[in-house]
């Protein structure tokens, strides 16, 4: 039995092929725009070809995140709150609690064994400590984001960030640059604001040892190296962190299909 998940969120599109509720057969990631019909039809029509699919041959489609009501390619929506945890328990069995850091927002989400989320917290009011906010800052530097680890881990003396706002954030980073400061020293700072932020949010909930990091942010290893320094824990990151949305939905659908 094939099932879909996607996730349609702030920054991007993401869609996950399952079959029989265990293999992934394809994932596709793409940027938003603002035709997120057309978006979300193109990472389906991708995931379904690199699958060898059909849409016919999808038996149930789960659509999560910001856009999720408006998805006419869904049987049904189901809270990101709760895909996430799906996605991090199957990916991480033994993890309790899952960072999950997007587009536009950061969440921690507490779970039981099952993968059921018992609790979470949230910070979707703002962009700082977000992907967008890296990438603002990253347009700012002049330095890709897949370098960003690479330069935080040569930094000799992360430099404070004051500003949490992203907009005031951008301007003190390149008020910085003009002083000639080190943009690897910058960019460990911007790490550093990052996993204070989430850390911050973490102590609102009971945090186990056993901790997933999800989200595309996941995939700087700058930003796992700080929250691990700030929080004294070992993160874990999963096989595909940005589509762990999707495939908690893709799980849900086979639930779904099997009743």
């Amino acid at each position: 039995m094939i099932t879909l998940g996607i996730d349609m969120g702030s920054n991007t599109v993401k869609a996950v092929a399952l079959k029989d509720g265990k293999d992934i057969l394809a994932t596709y990631v793409e940027k938003t725009s603002h035709d997120i019909d057309t978006i979300t039809q193109k990472v389906v029509d991708t995931v379904l070809r690199a699958a060898g699919l059909e849409q016919s041959g999808i038996a149930y489609t789960i659509a999560t995140g910001y856009g999720r009501v408006s998805c006419t390619l869904a049987d049904k929506d189901v809270s990101e709150i709760t895909c996430h945890a799906r996605g991090a328990h199957f990916q991480l069995p033994k993890a309790r609690t899952v960072i999950d850091i997007g587009g536009q927002d950061s969440k921690v989400i507490t779970l039981a064994g099952n993968g059921r989320a018992l609790d979470f917290v949230m910070n979707d009011k703002c962009a700082a400590g977000t992907g967008r906010f890296l990438e603002v800052m990253s347009q700012a530097l002049g330095v890709p984001l897949d370098d960003f680890a690479d330069f935080s881990r040569r930094s000799t003396q992360a430099i404070q960030i004051s500003n949490t706002c992203t907009v005031f954030a951008e301007s003190e980073v390149i008020g910085l640059m003009a002083r000639k400061q080190s943009r690897e020293d910058i960019i460990a700072g911007l790490h550093a604001s990052i996993a204070s932020r989430v850390f911050a949010l973490s102590n609102r909930l009971r945090v186990d040892n056993d901790v997933a990091l999800t989200g595309g942010v996941a995939k700087n290893g700058g930003v796992k190296d700080a929250i691990e320094k700030v929080s004294g824990r070992i993160l874990h990151v999963p096989p595909h962190p940005q589509v762990n949305g999707a495939l908690g939905a893709a799980i849900i659908a086979f639930d779904q299909a099997c009743k």
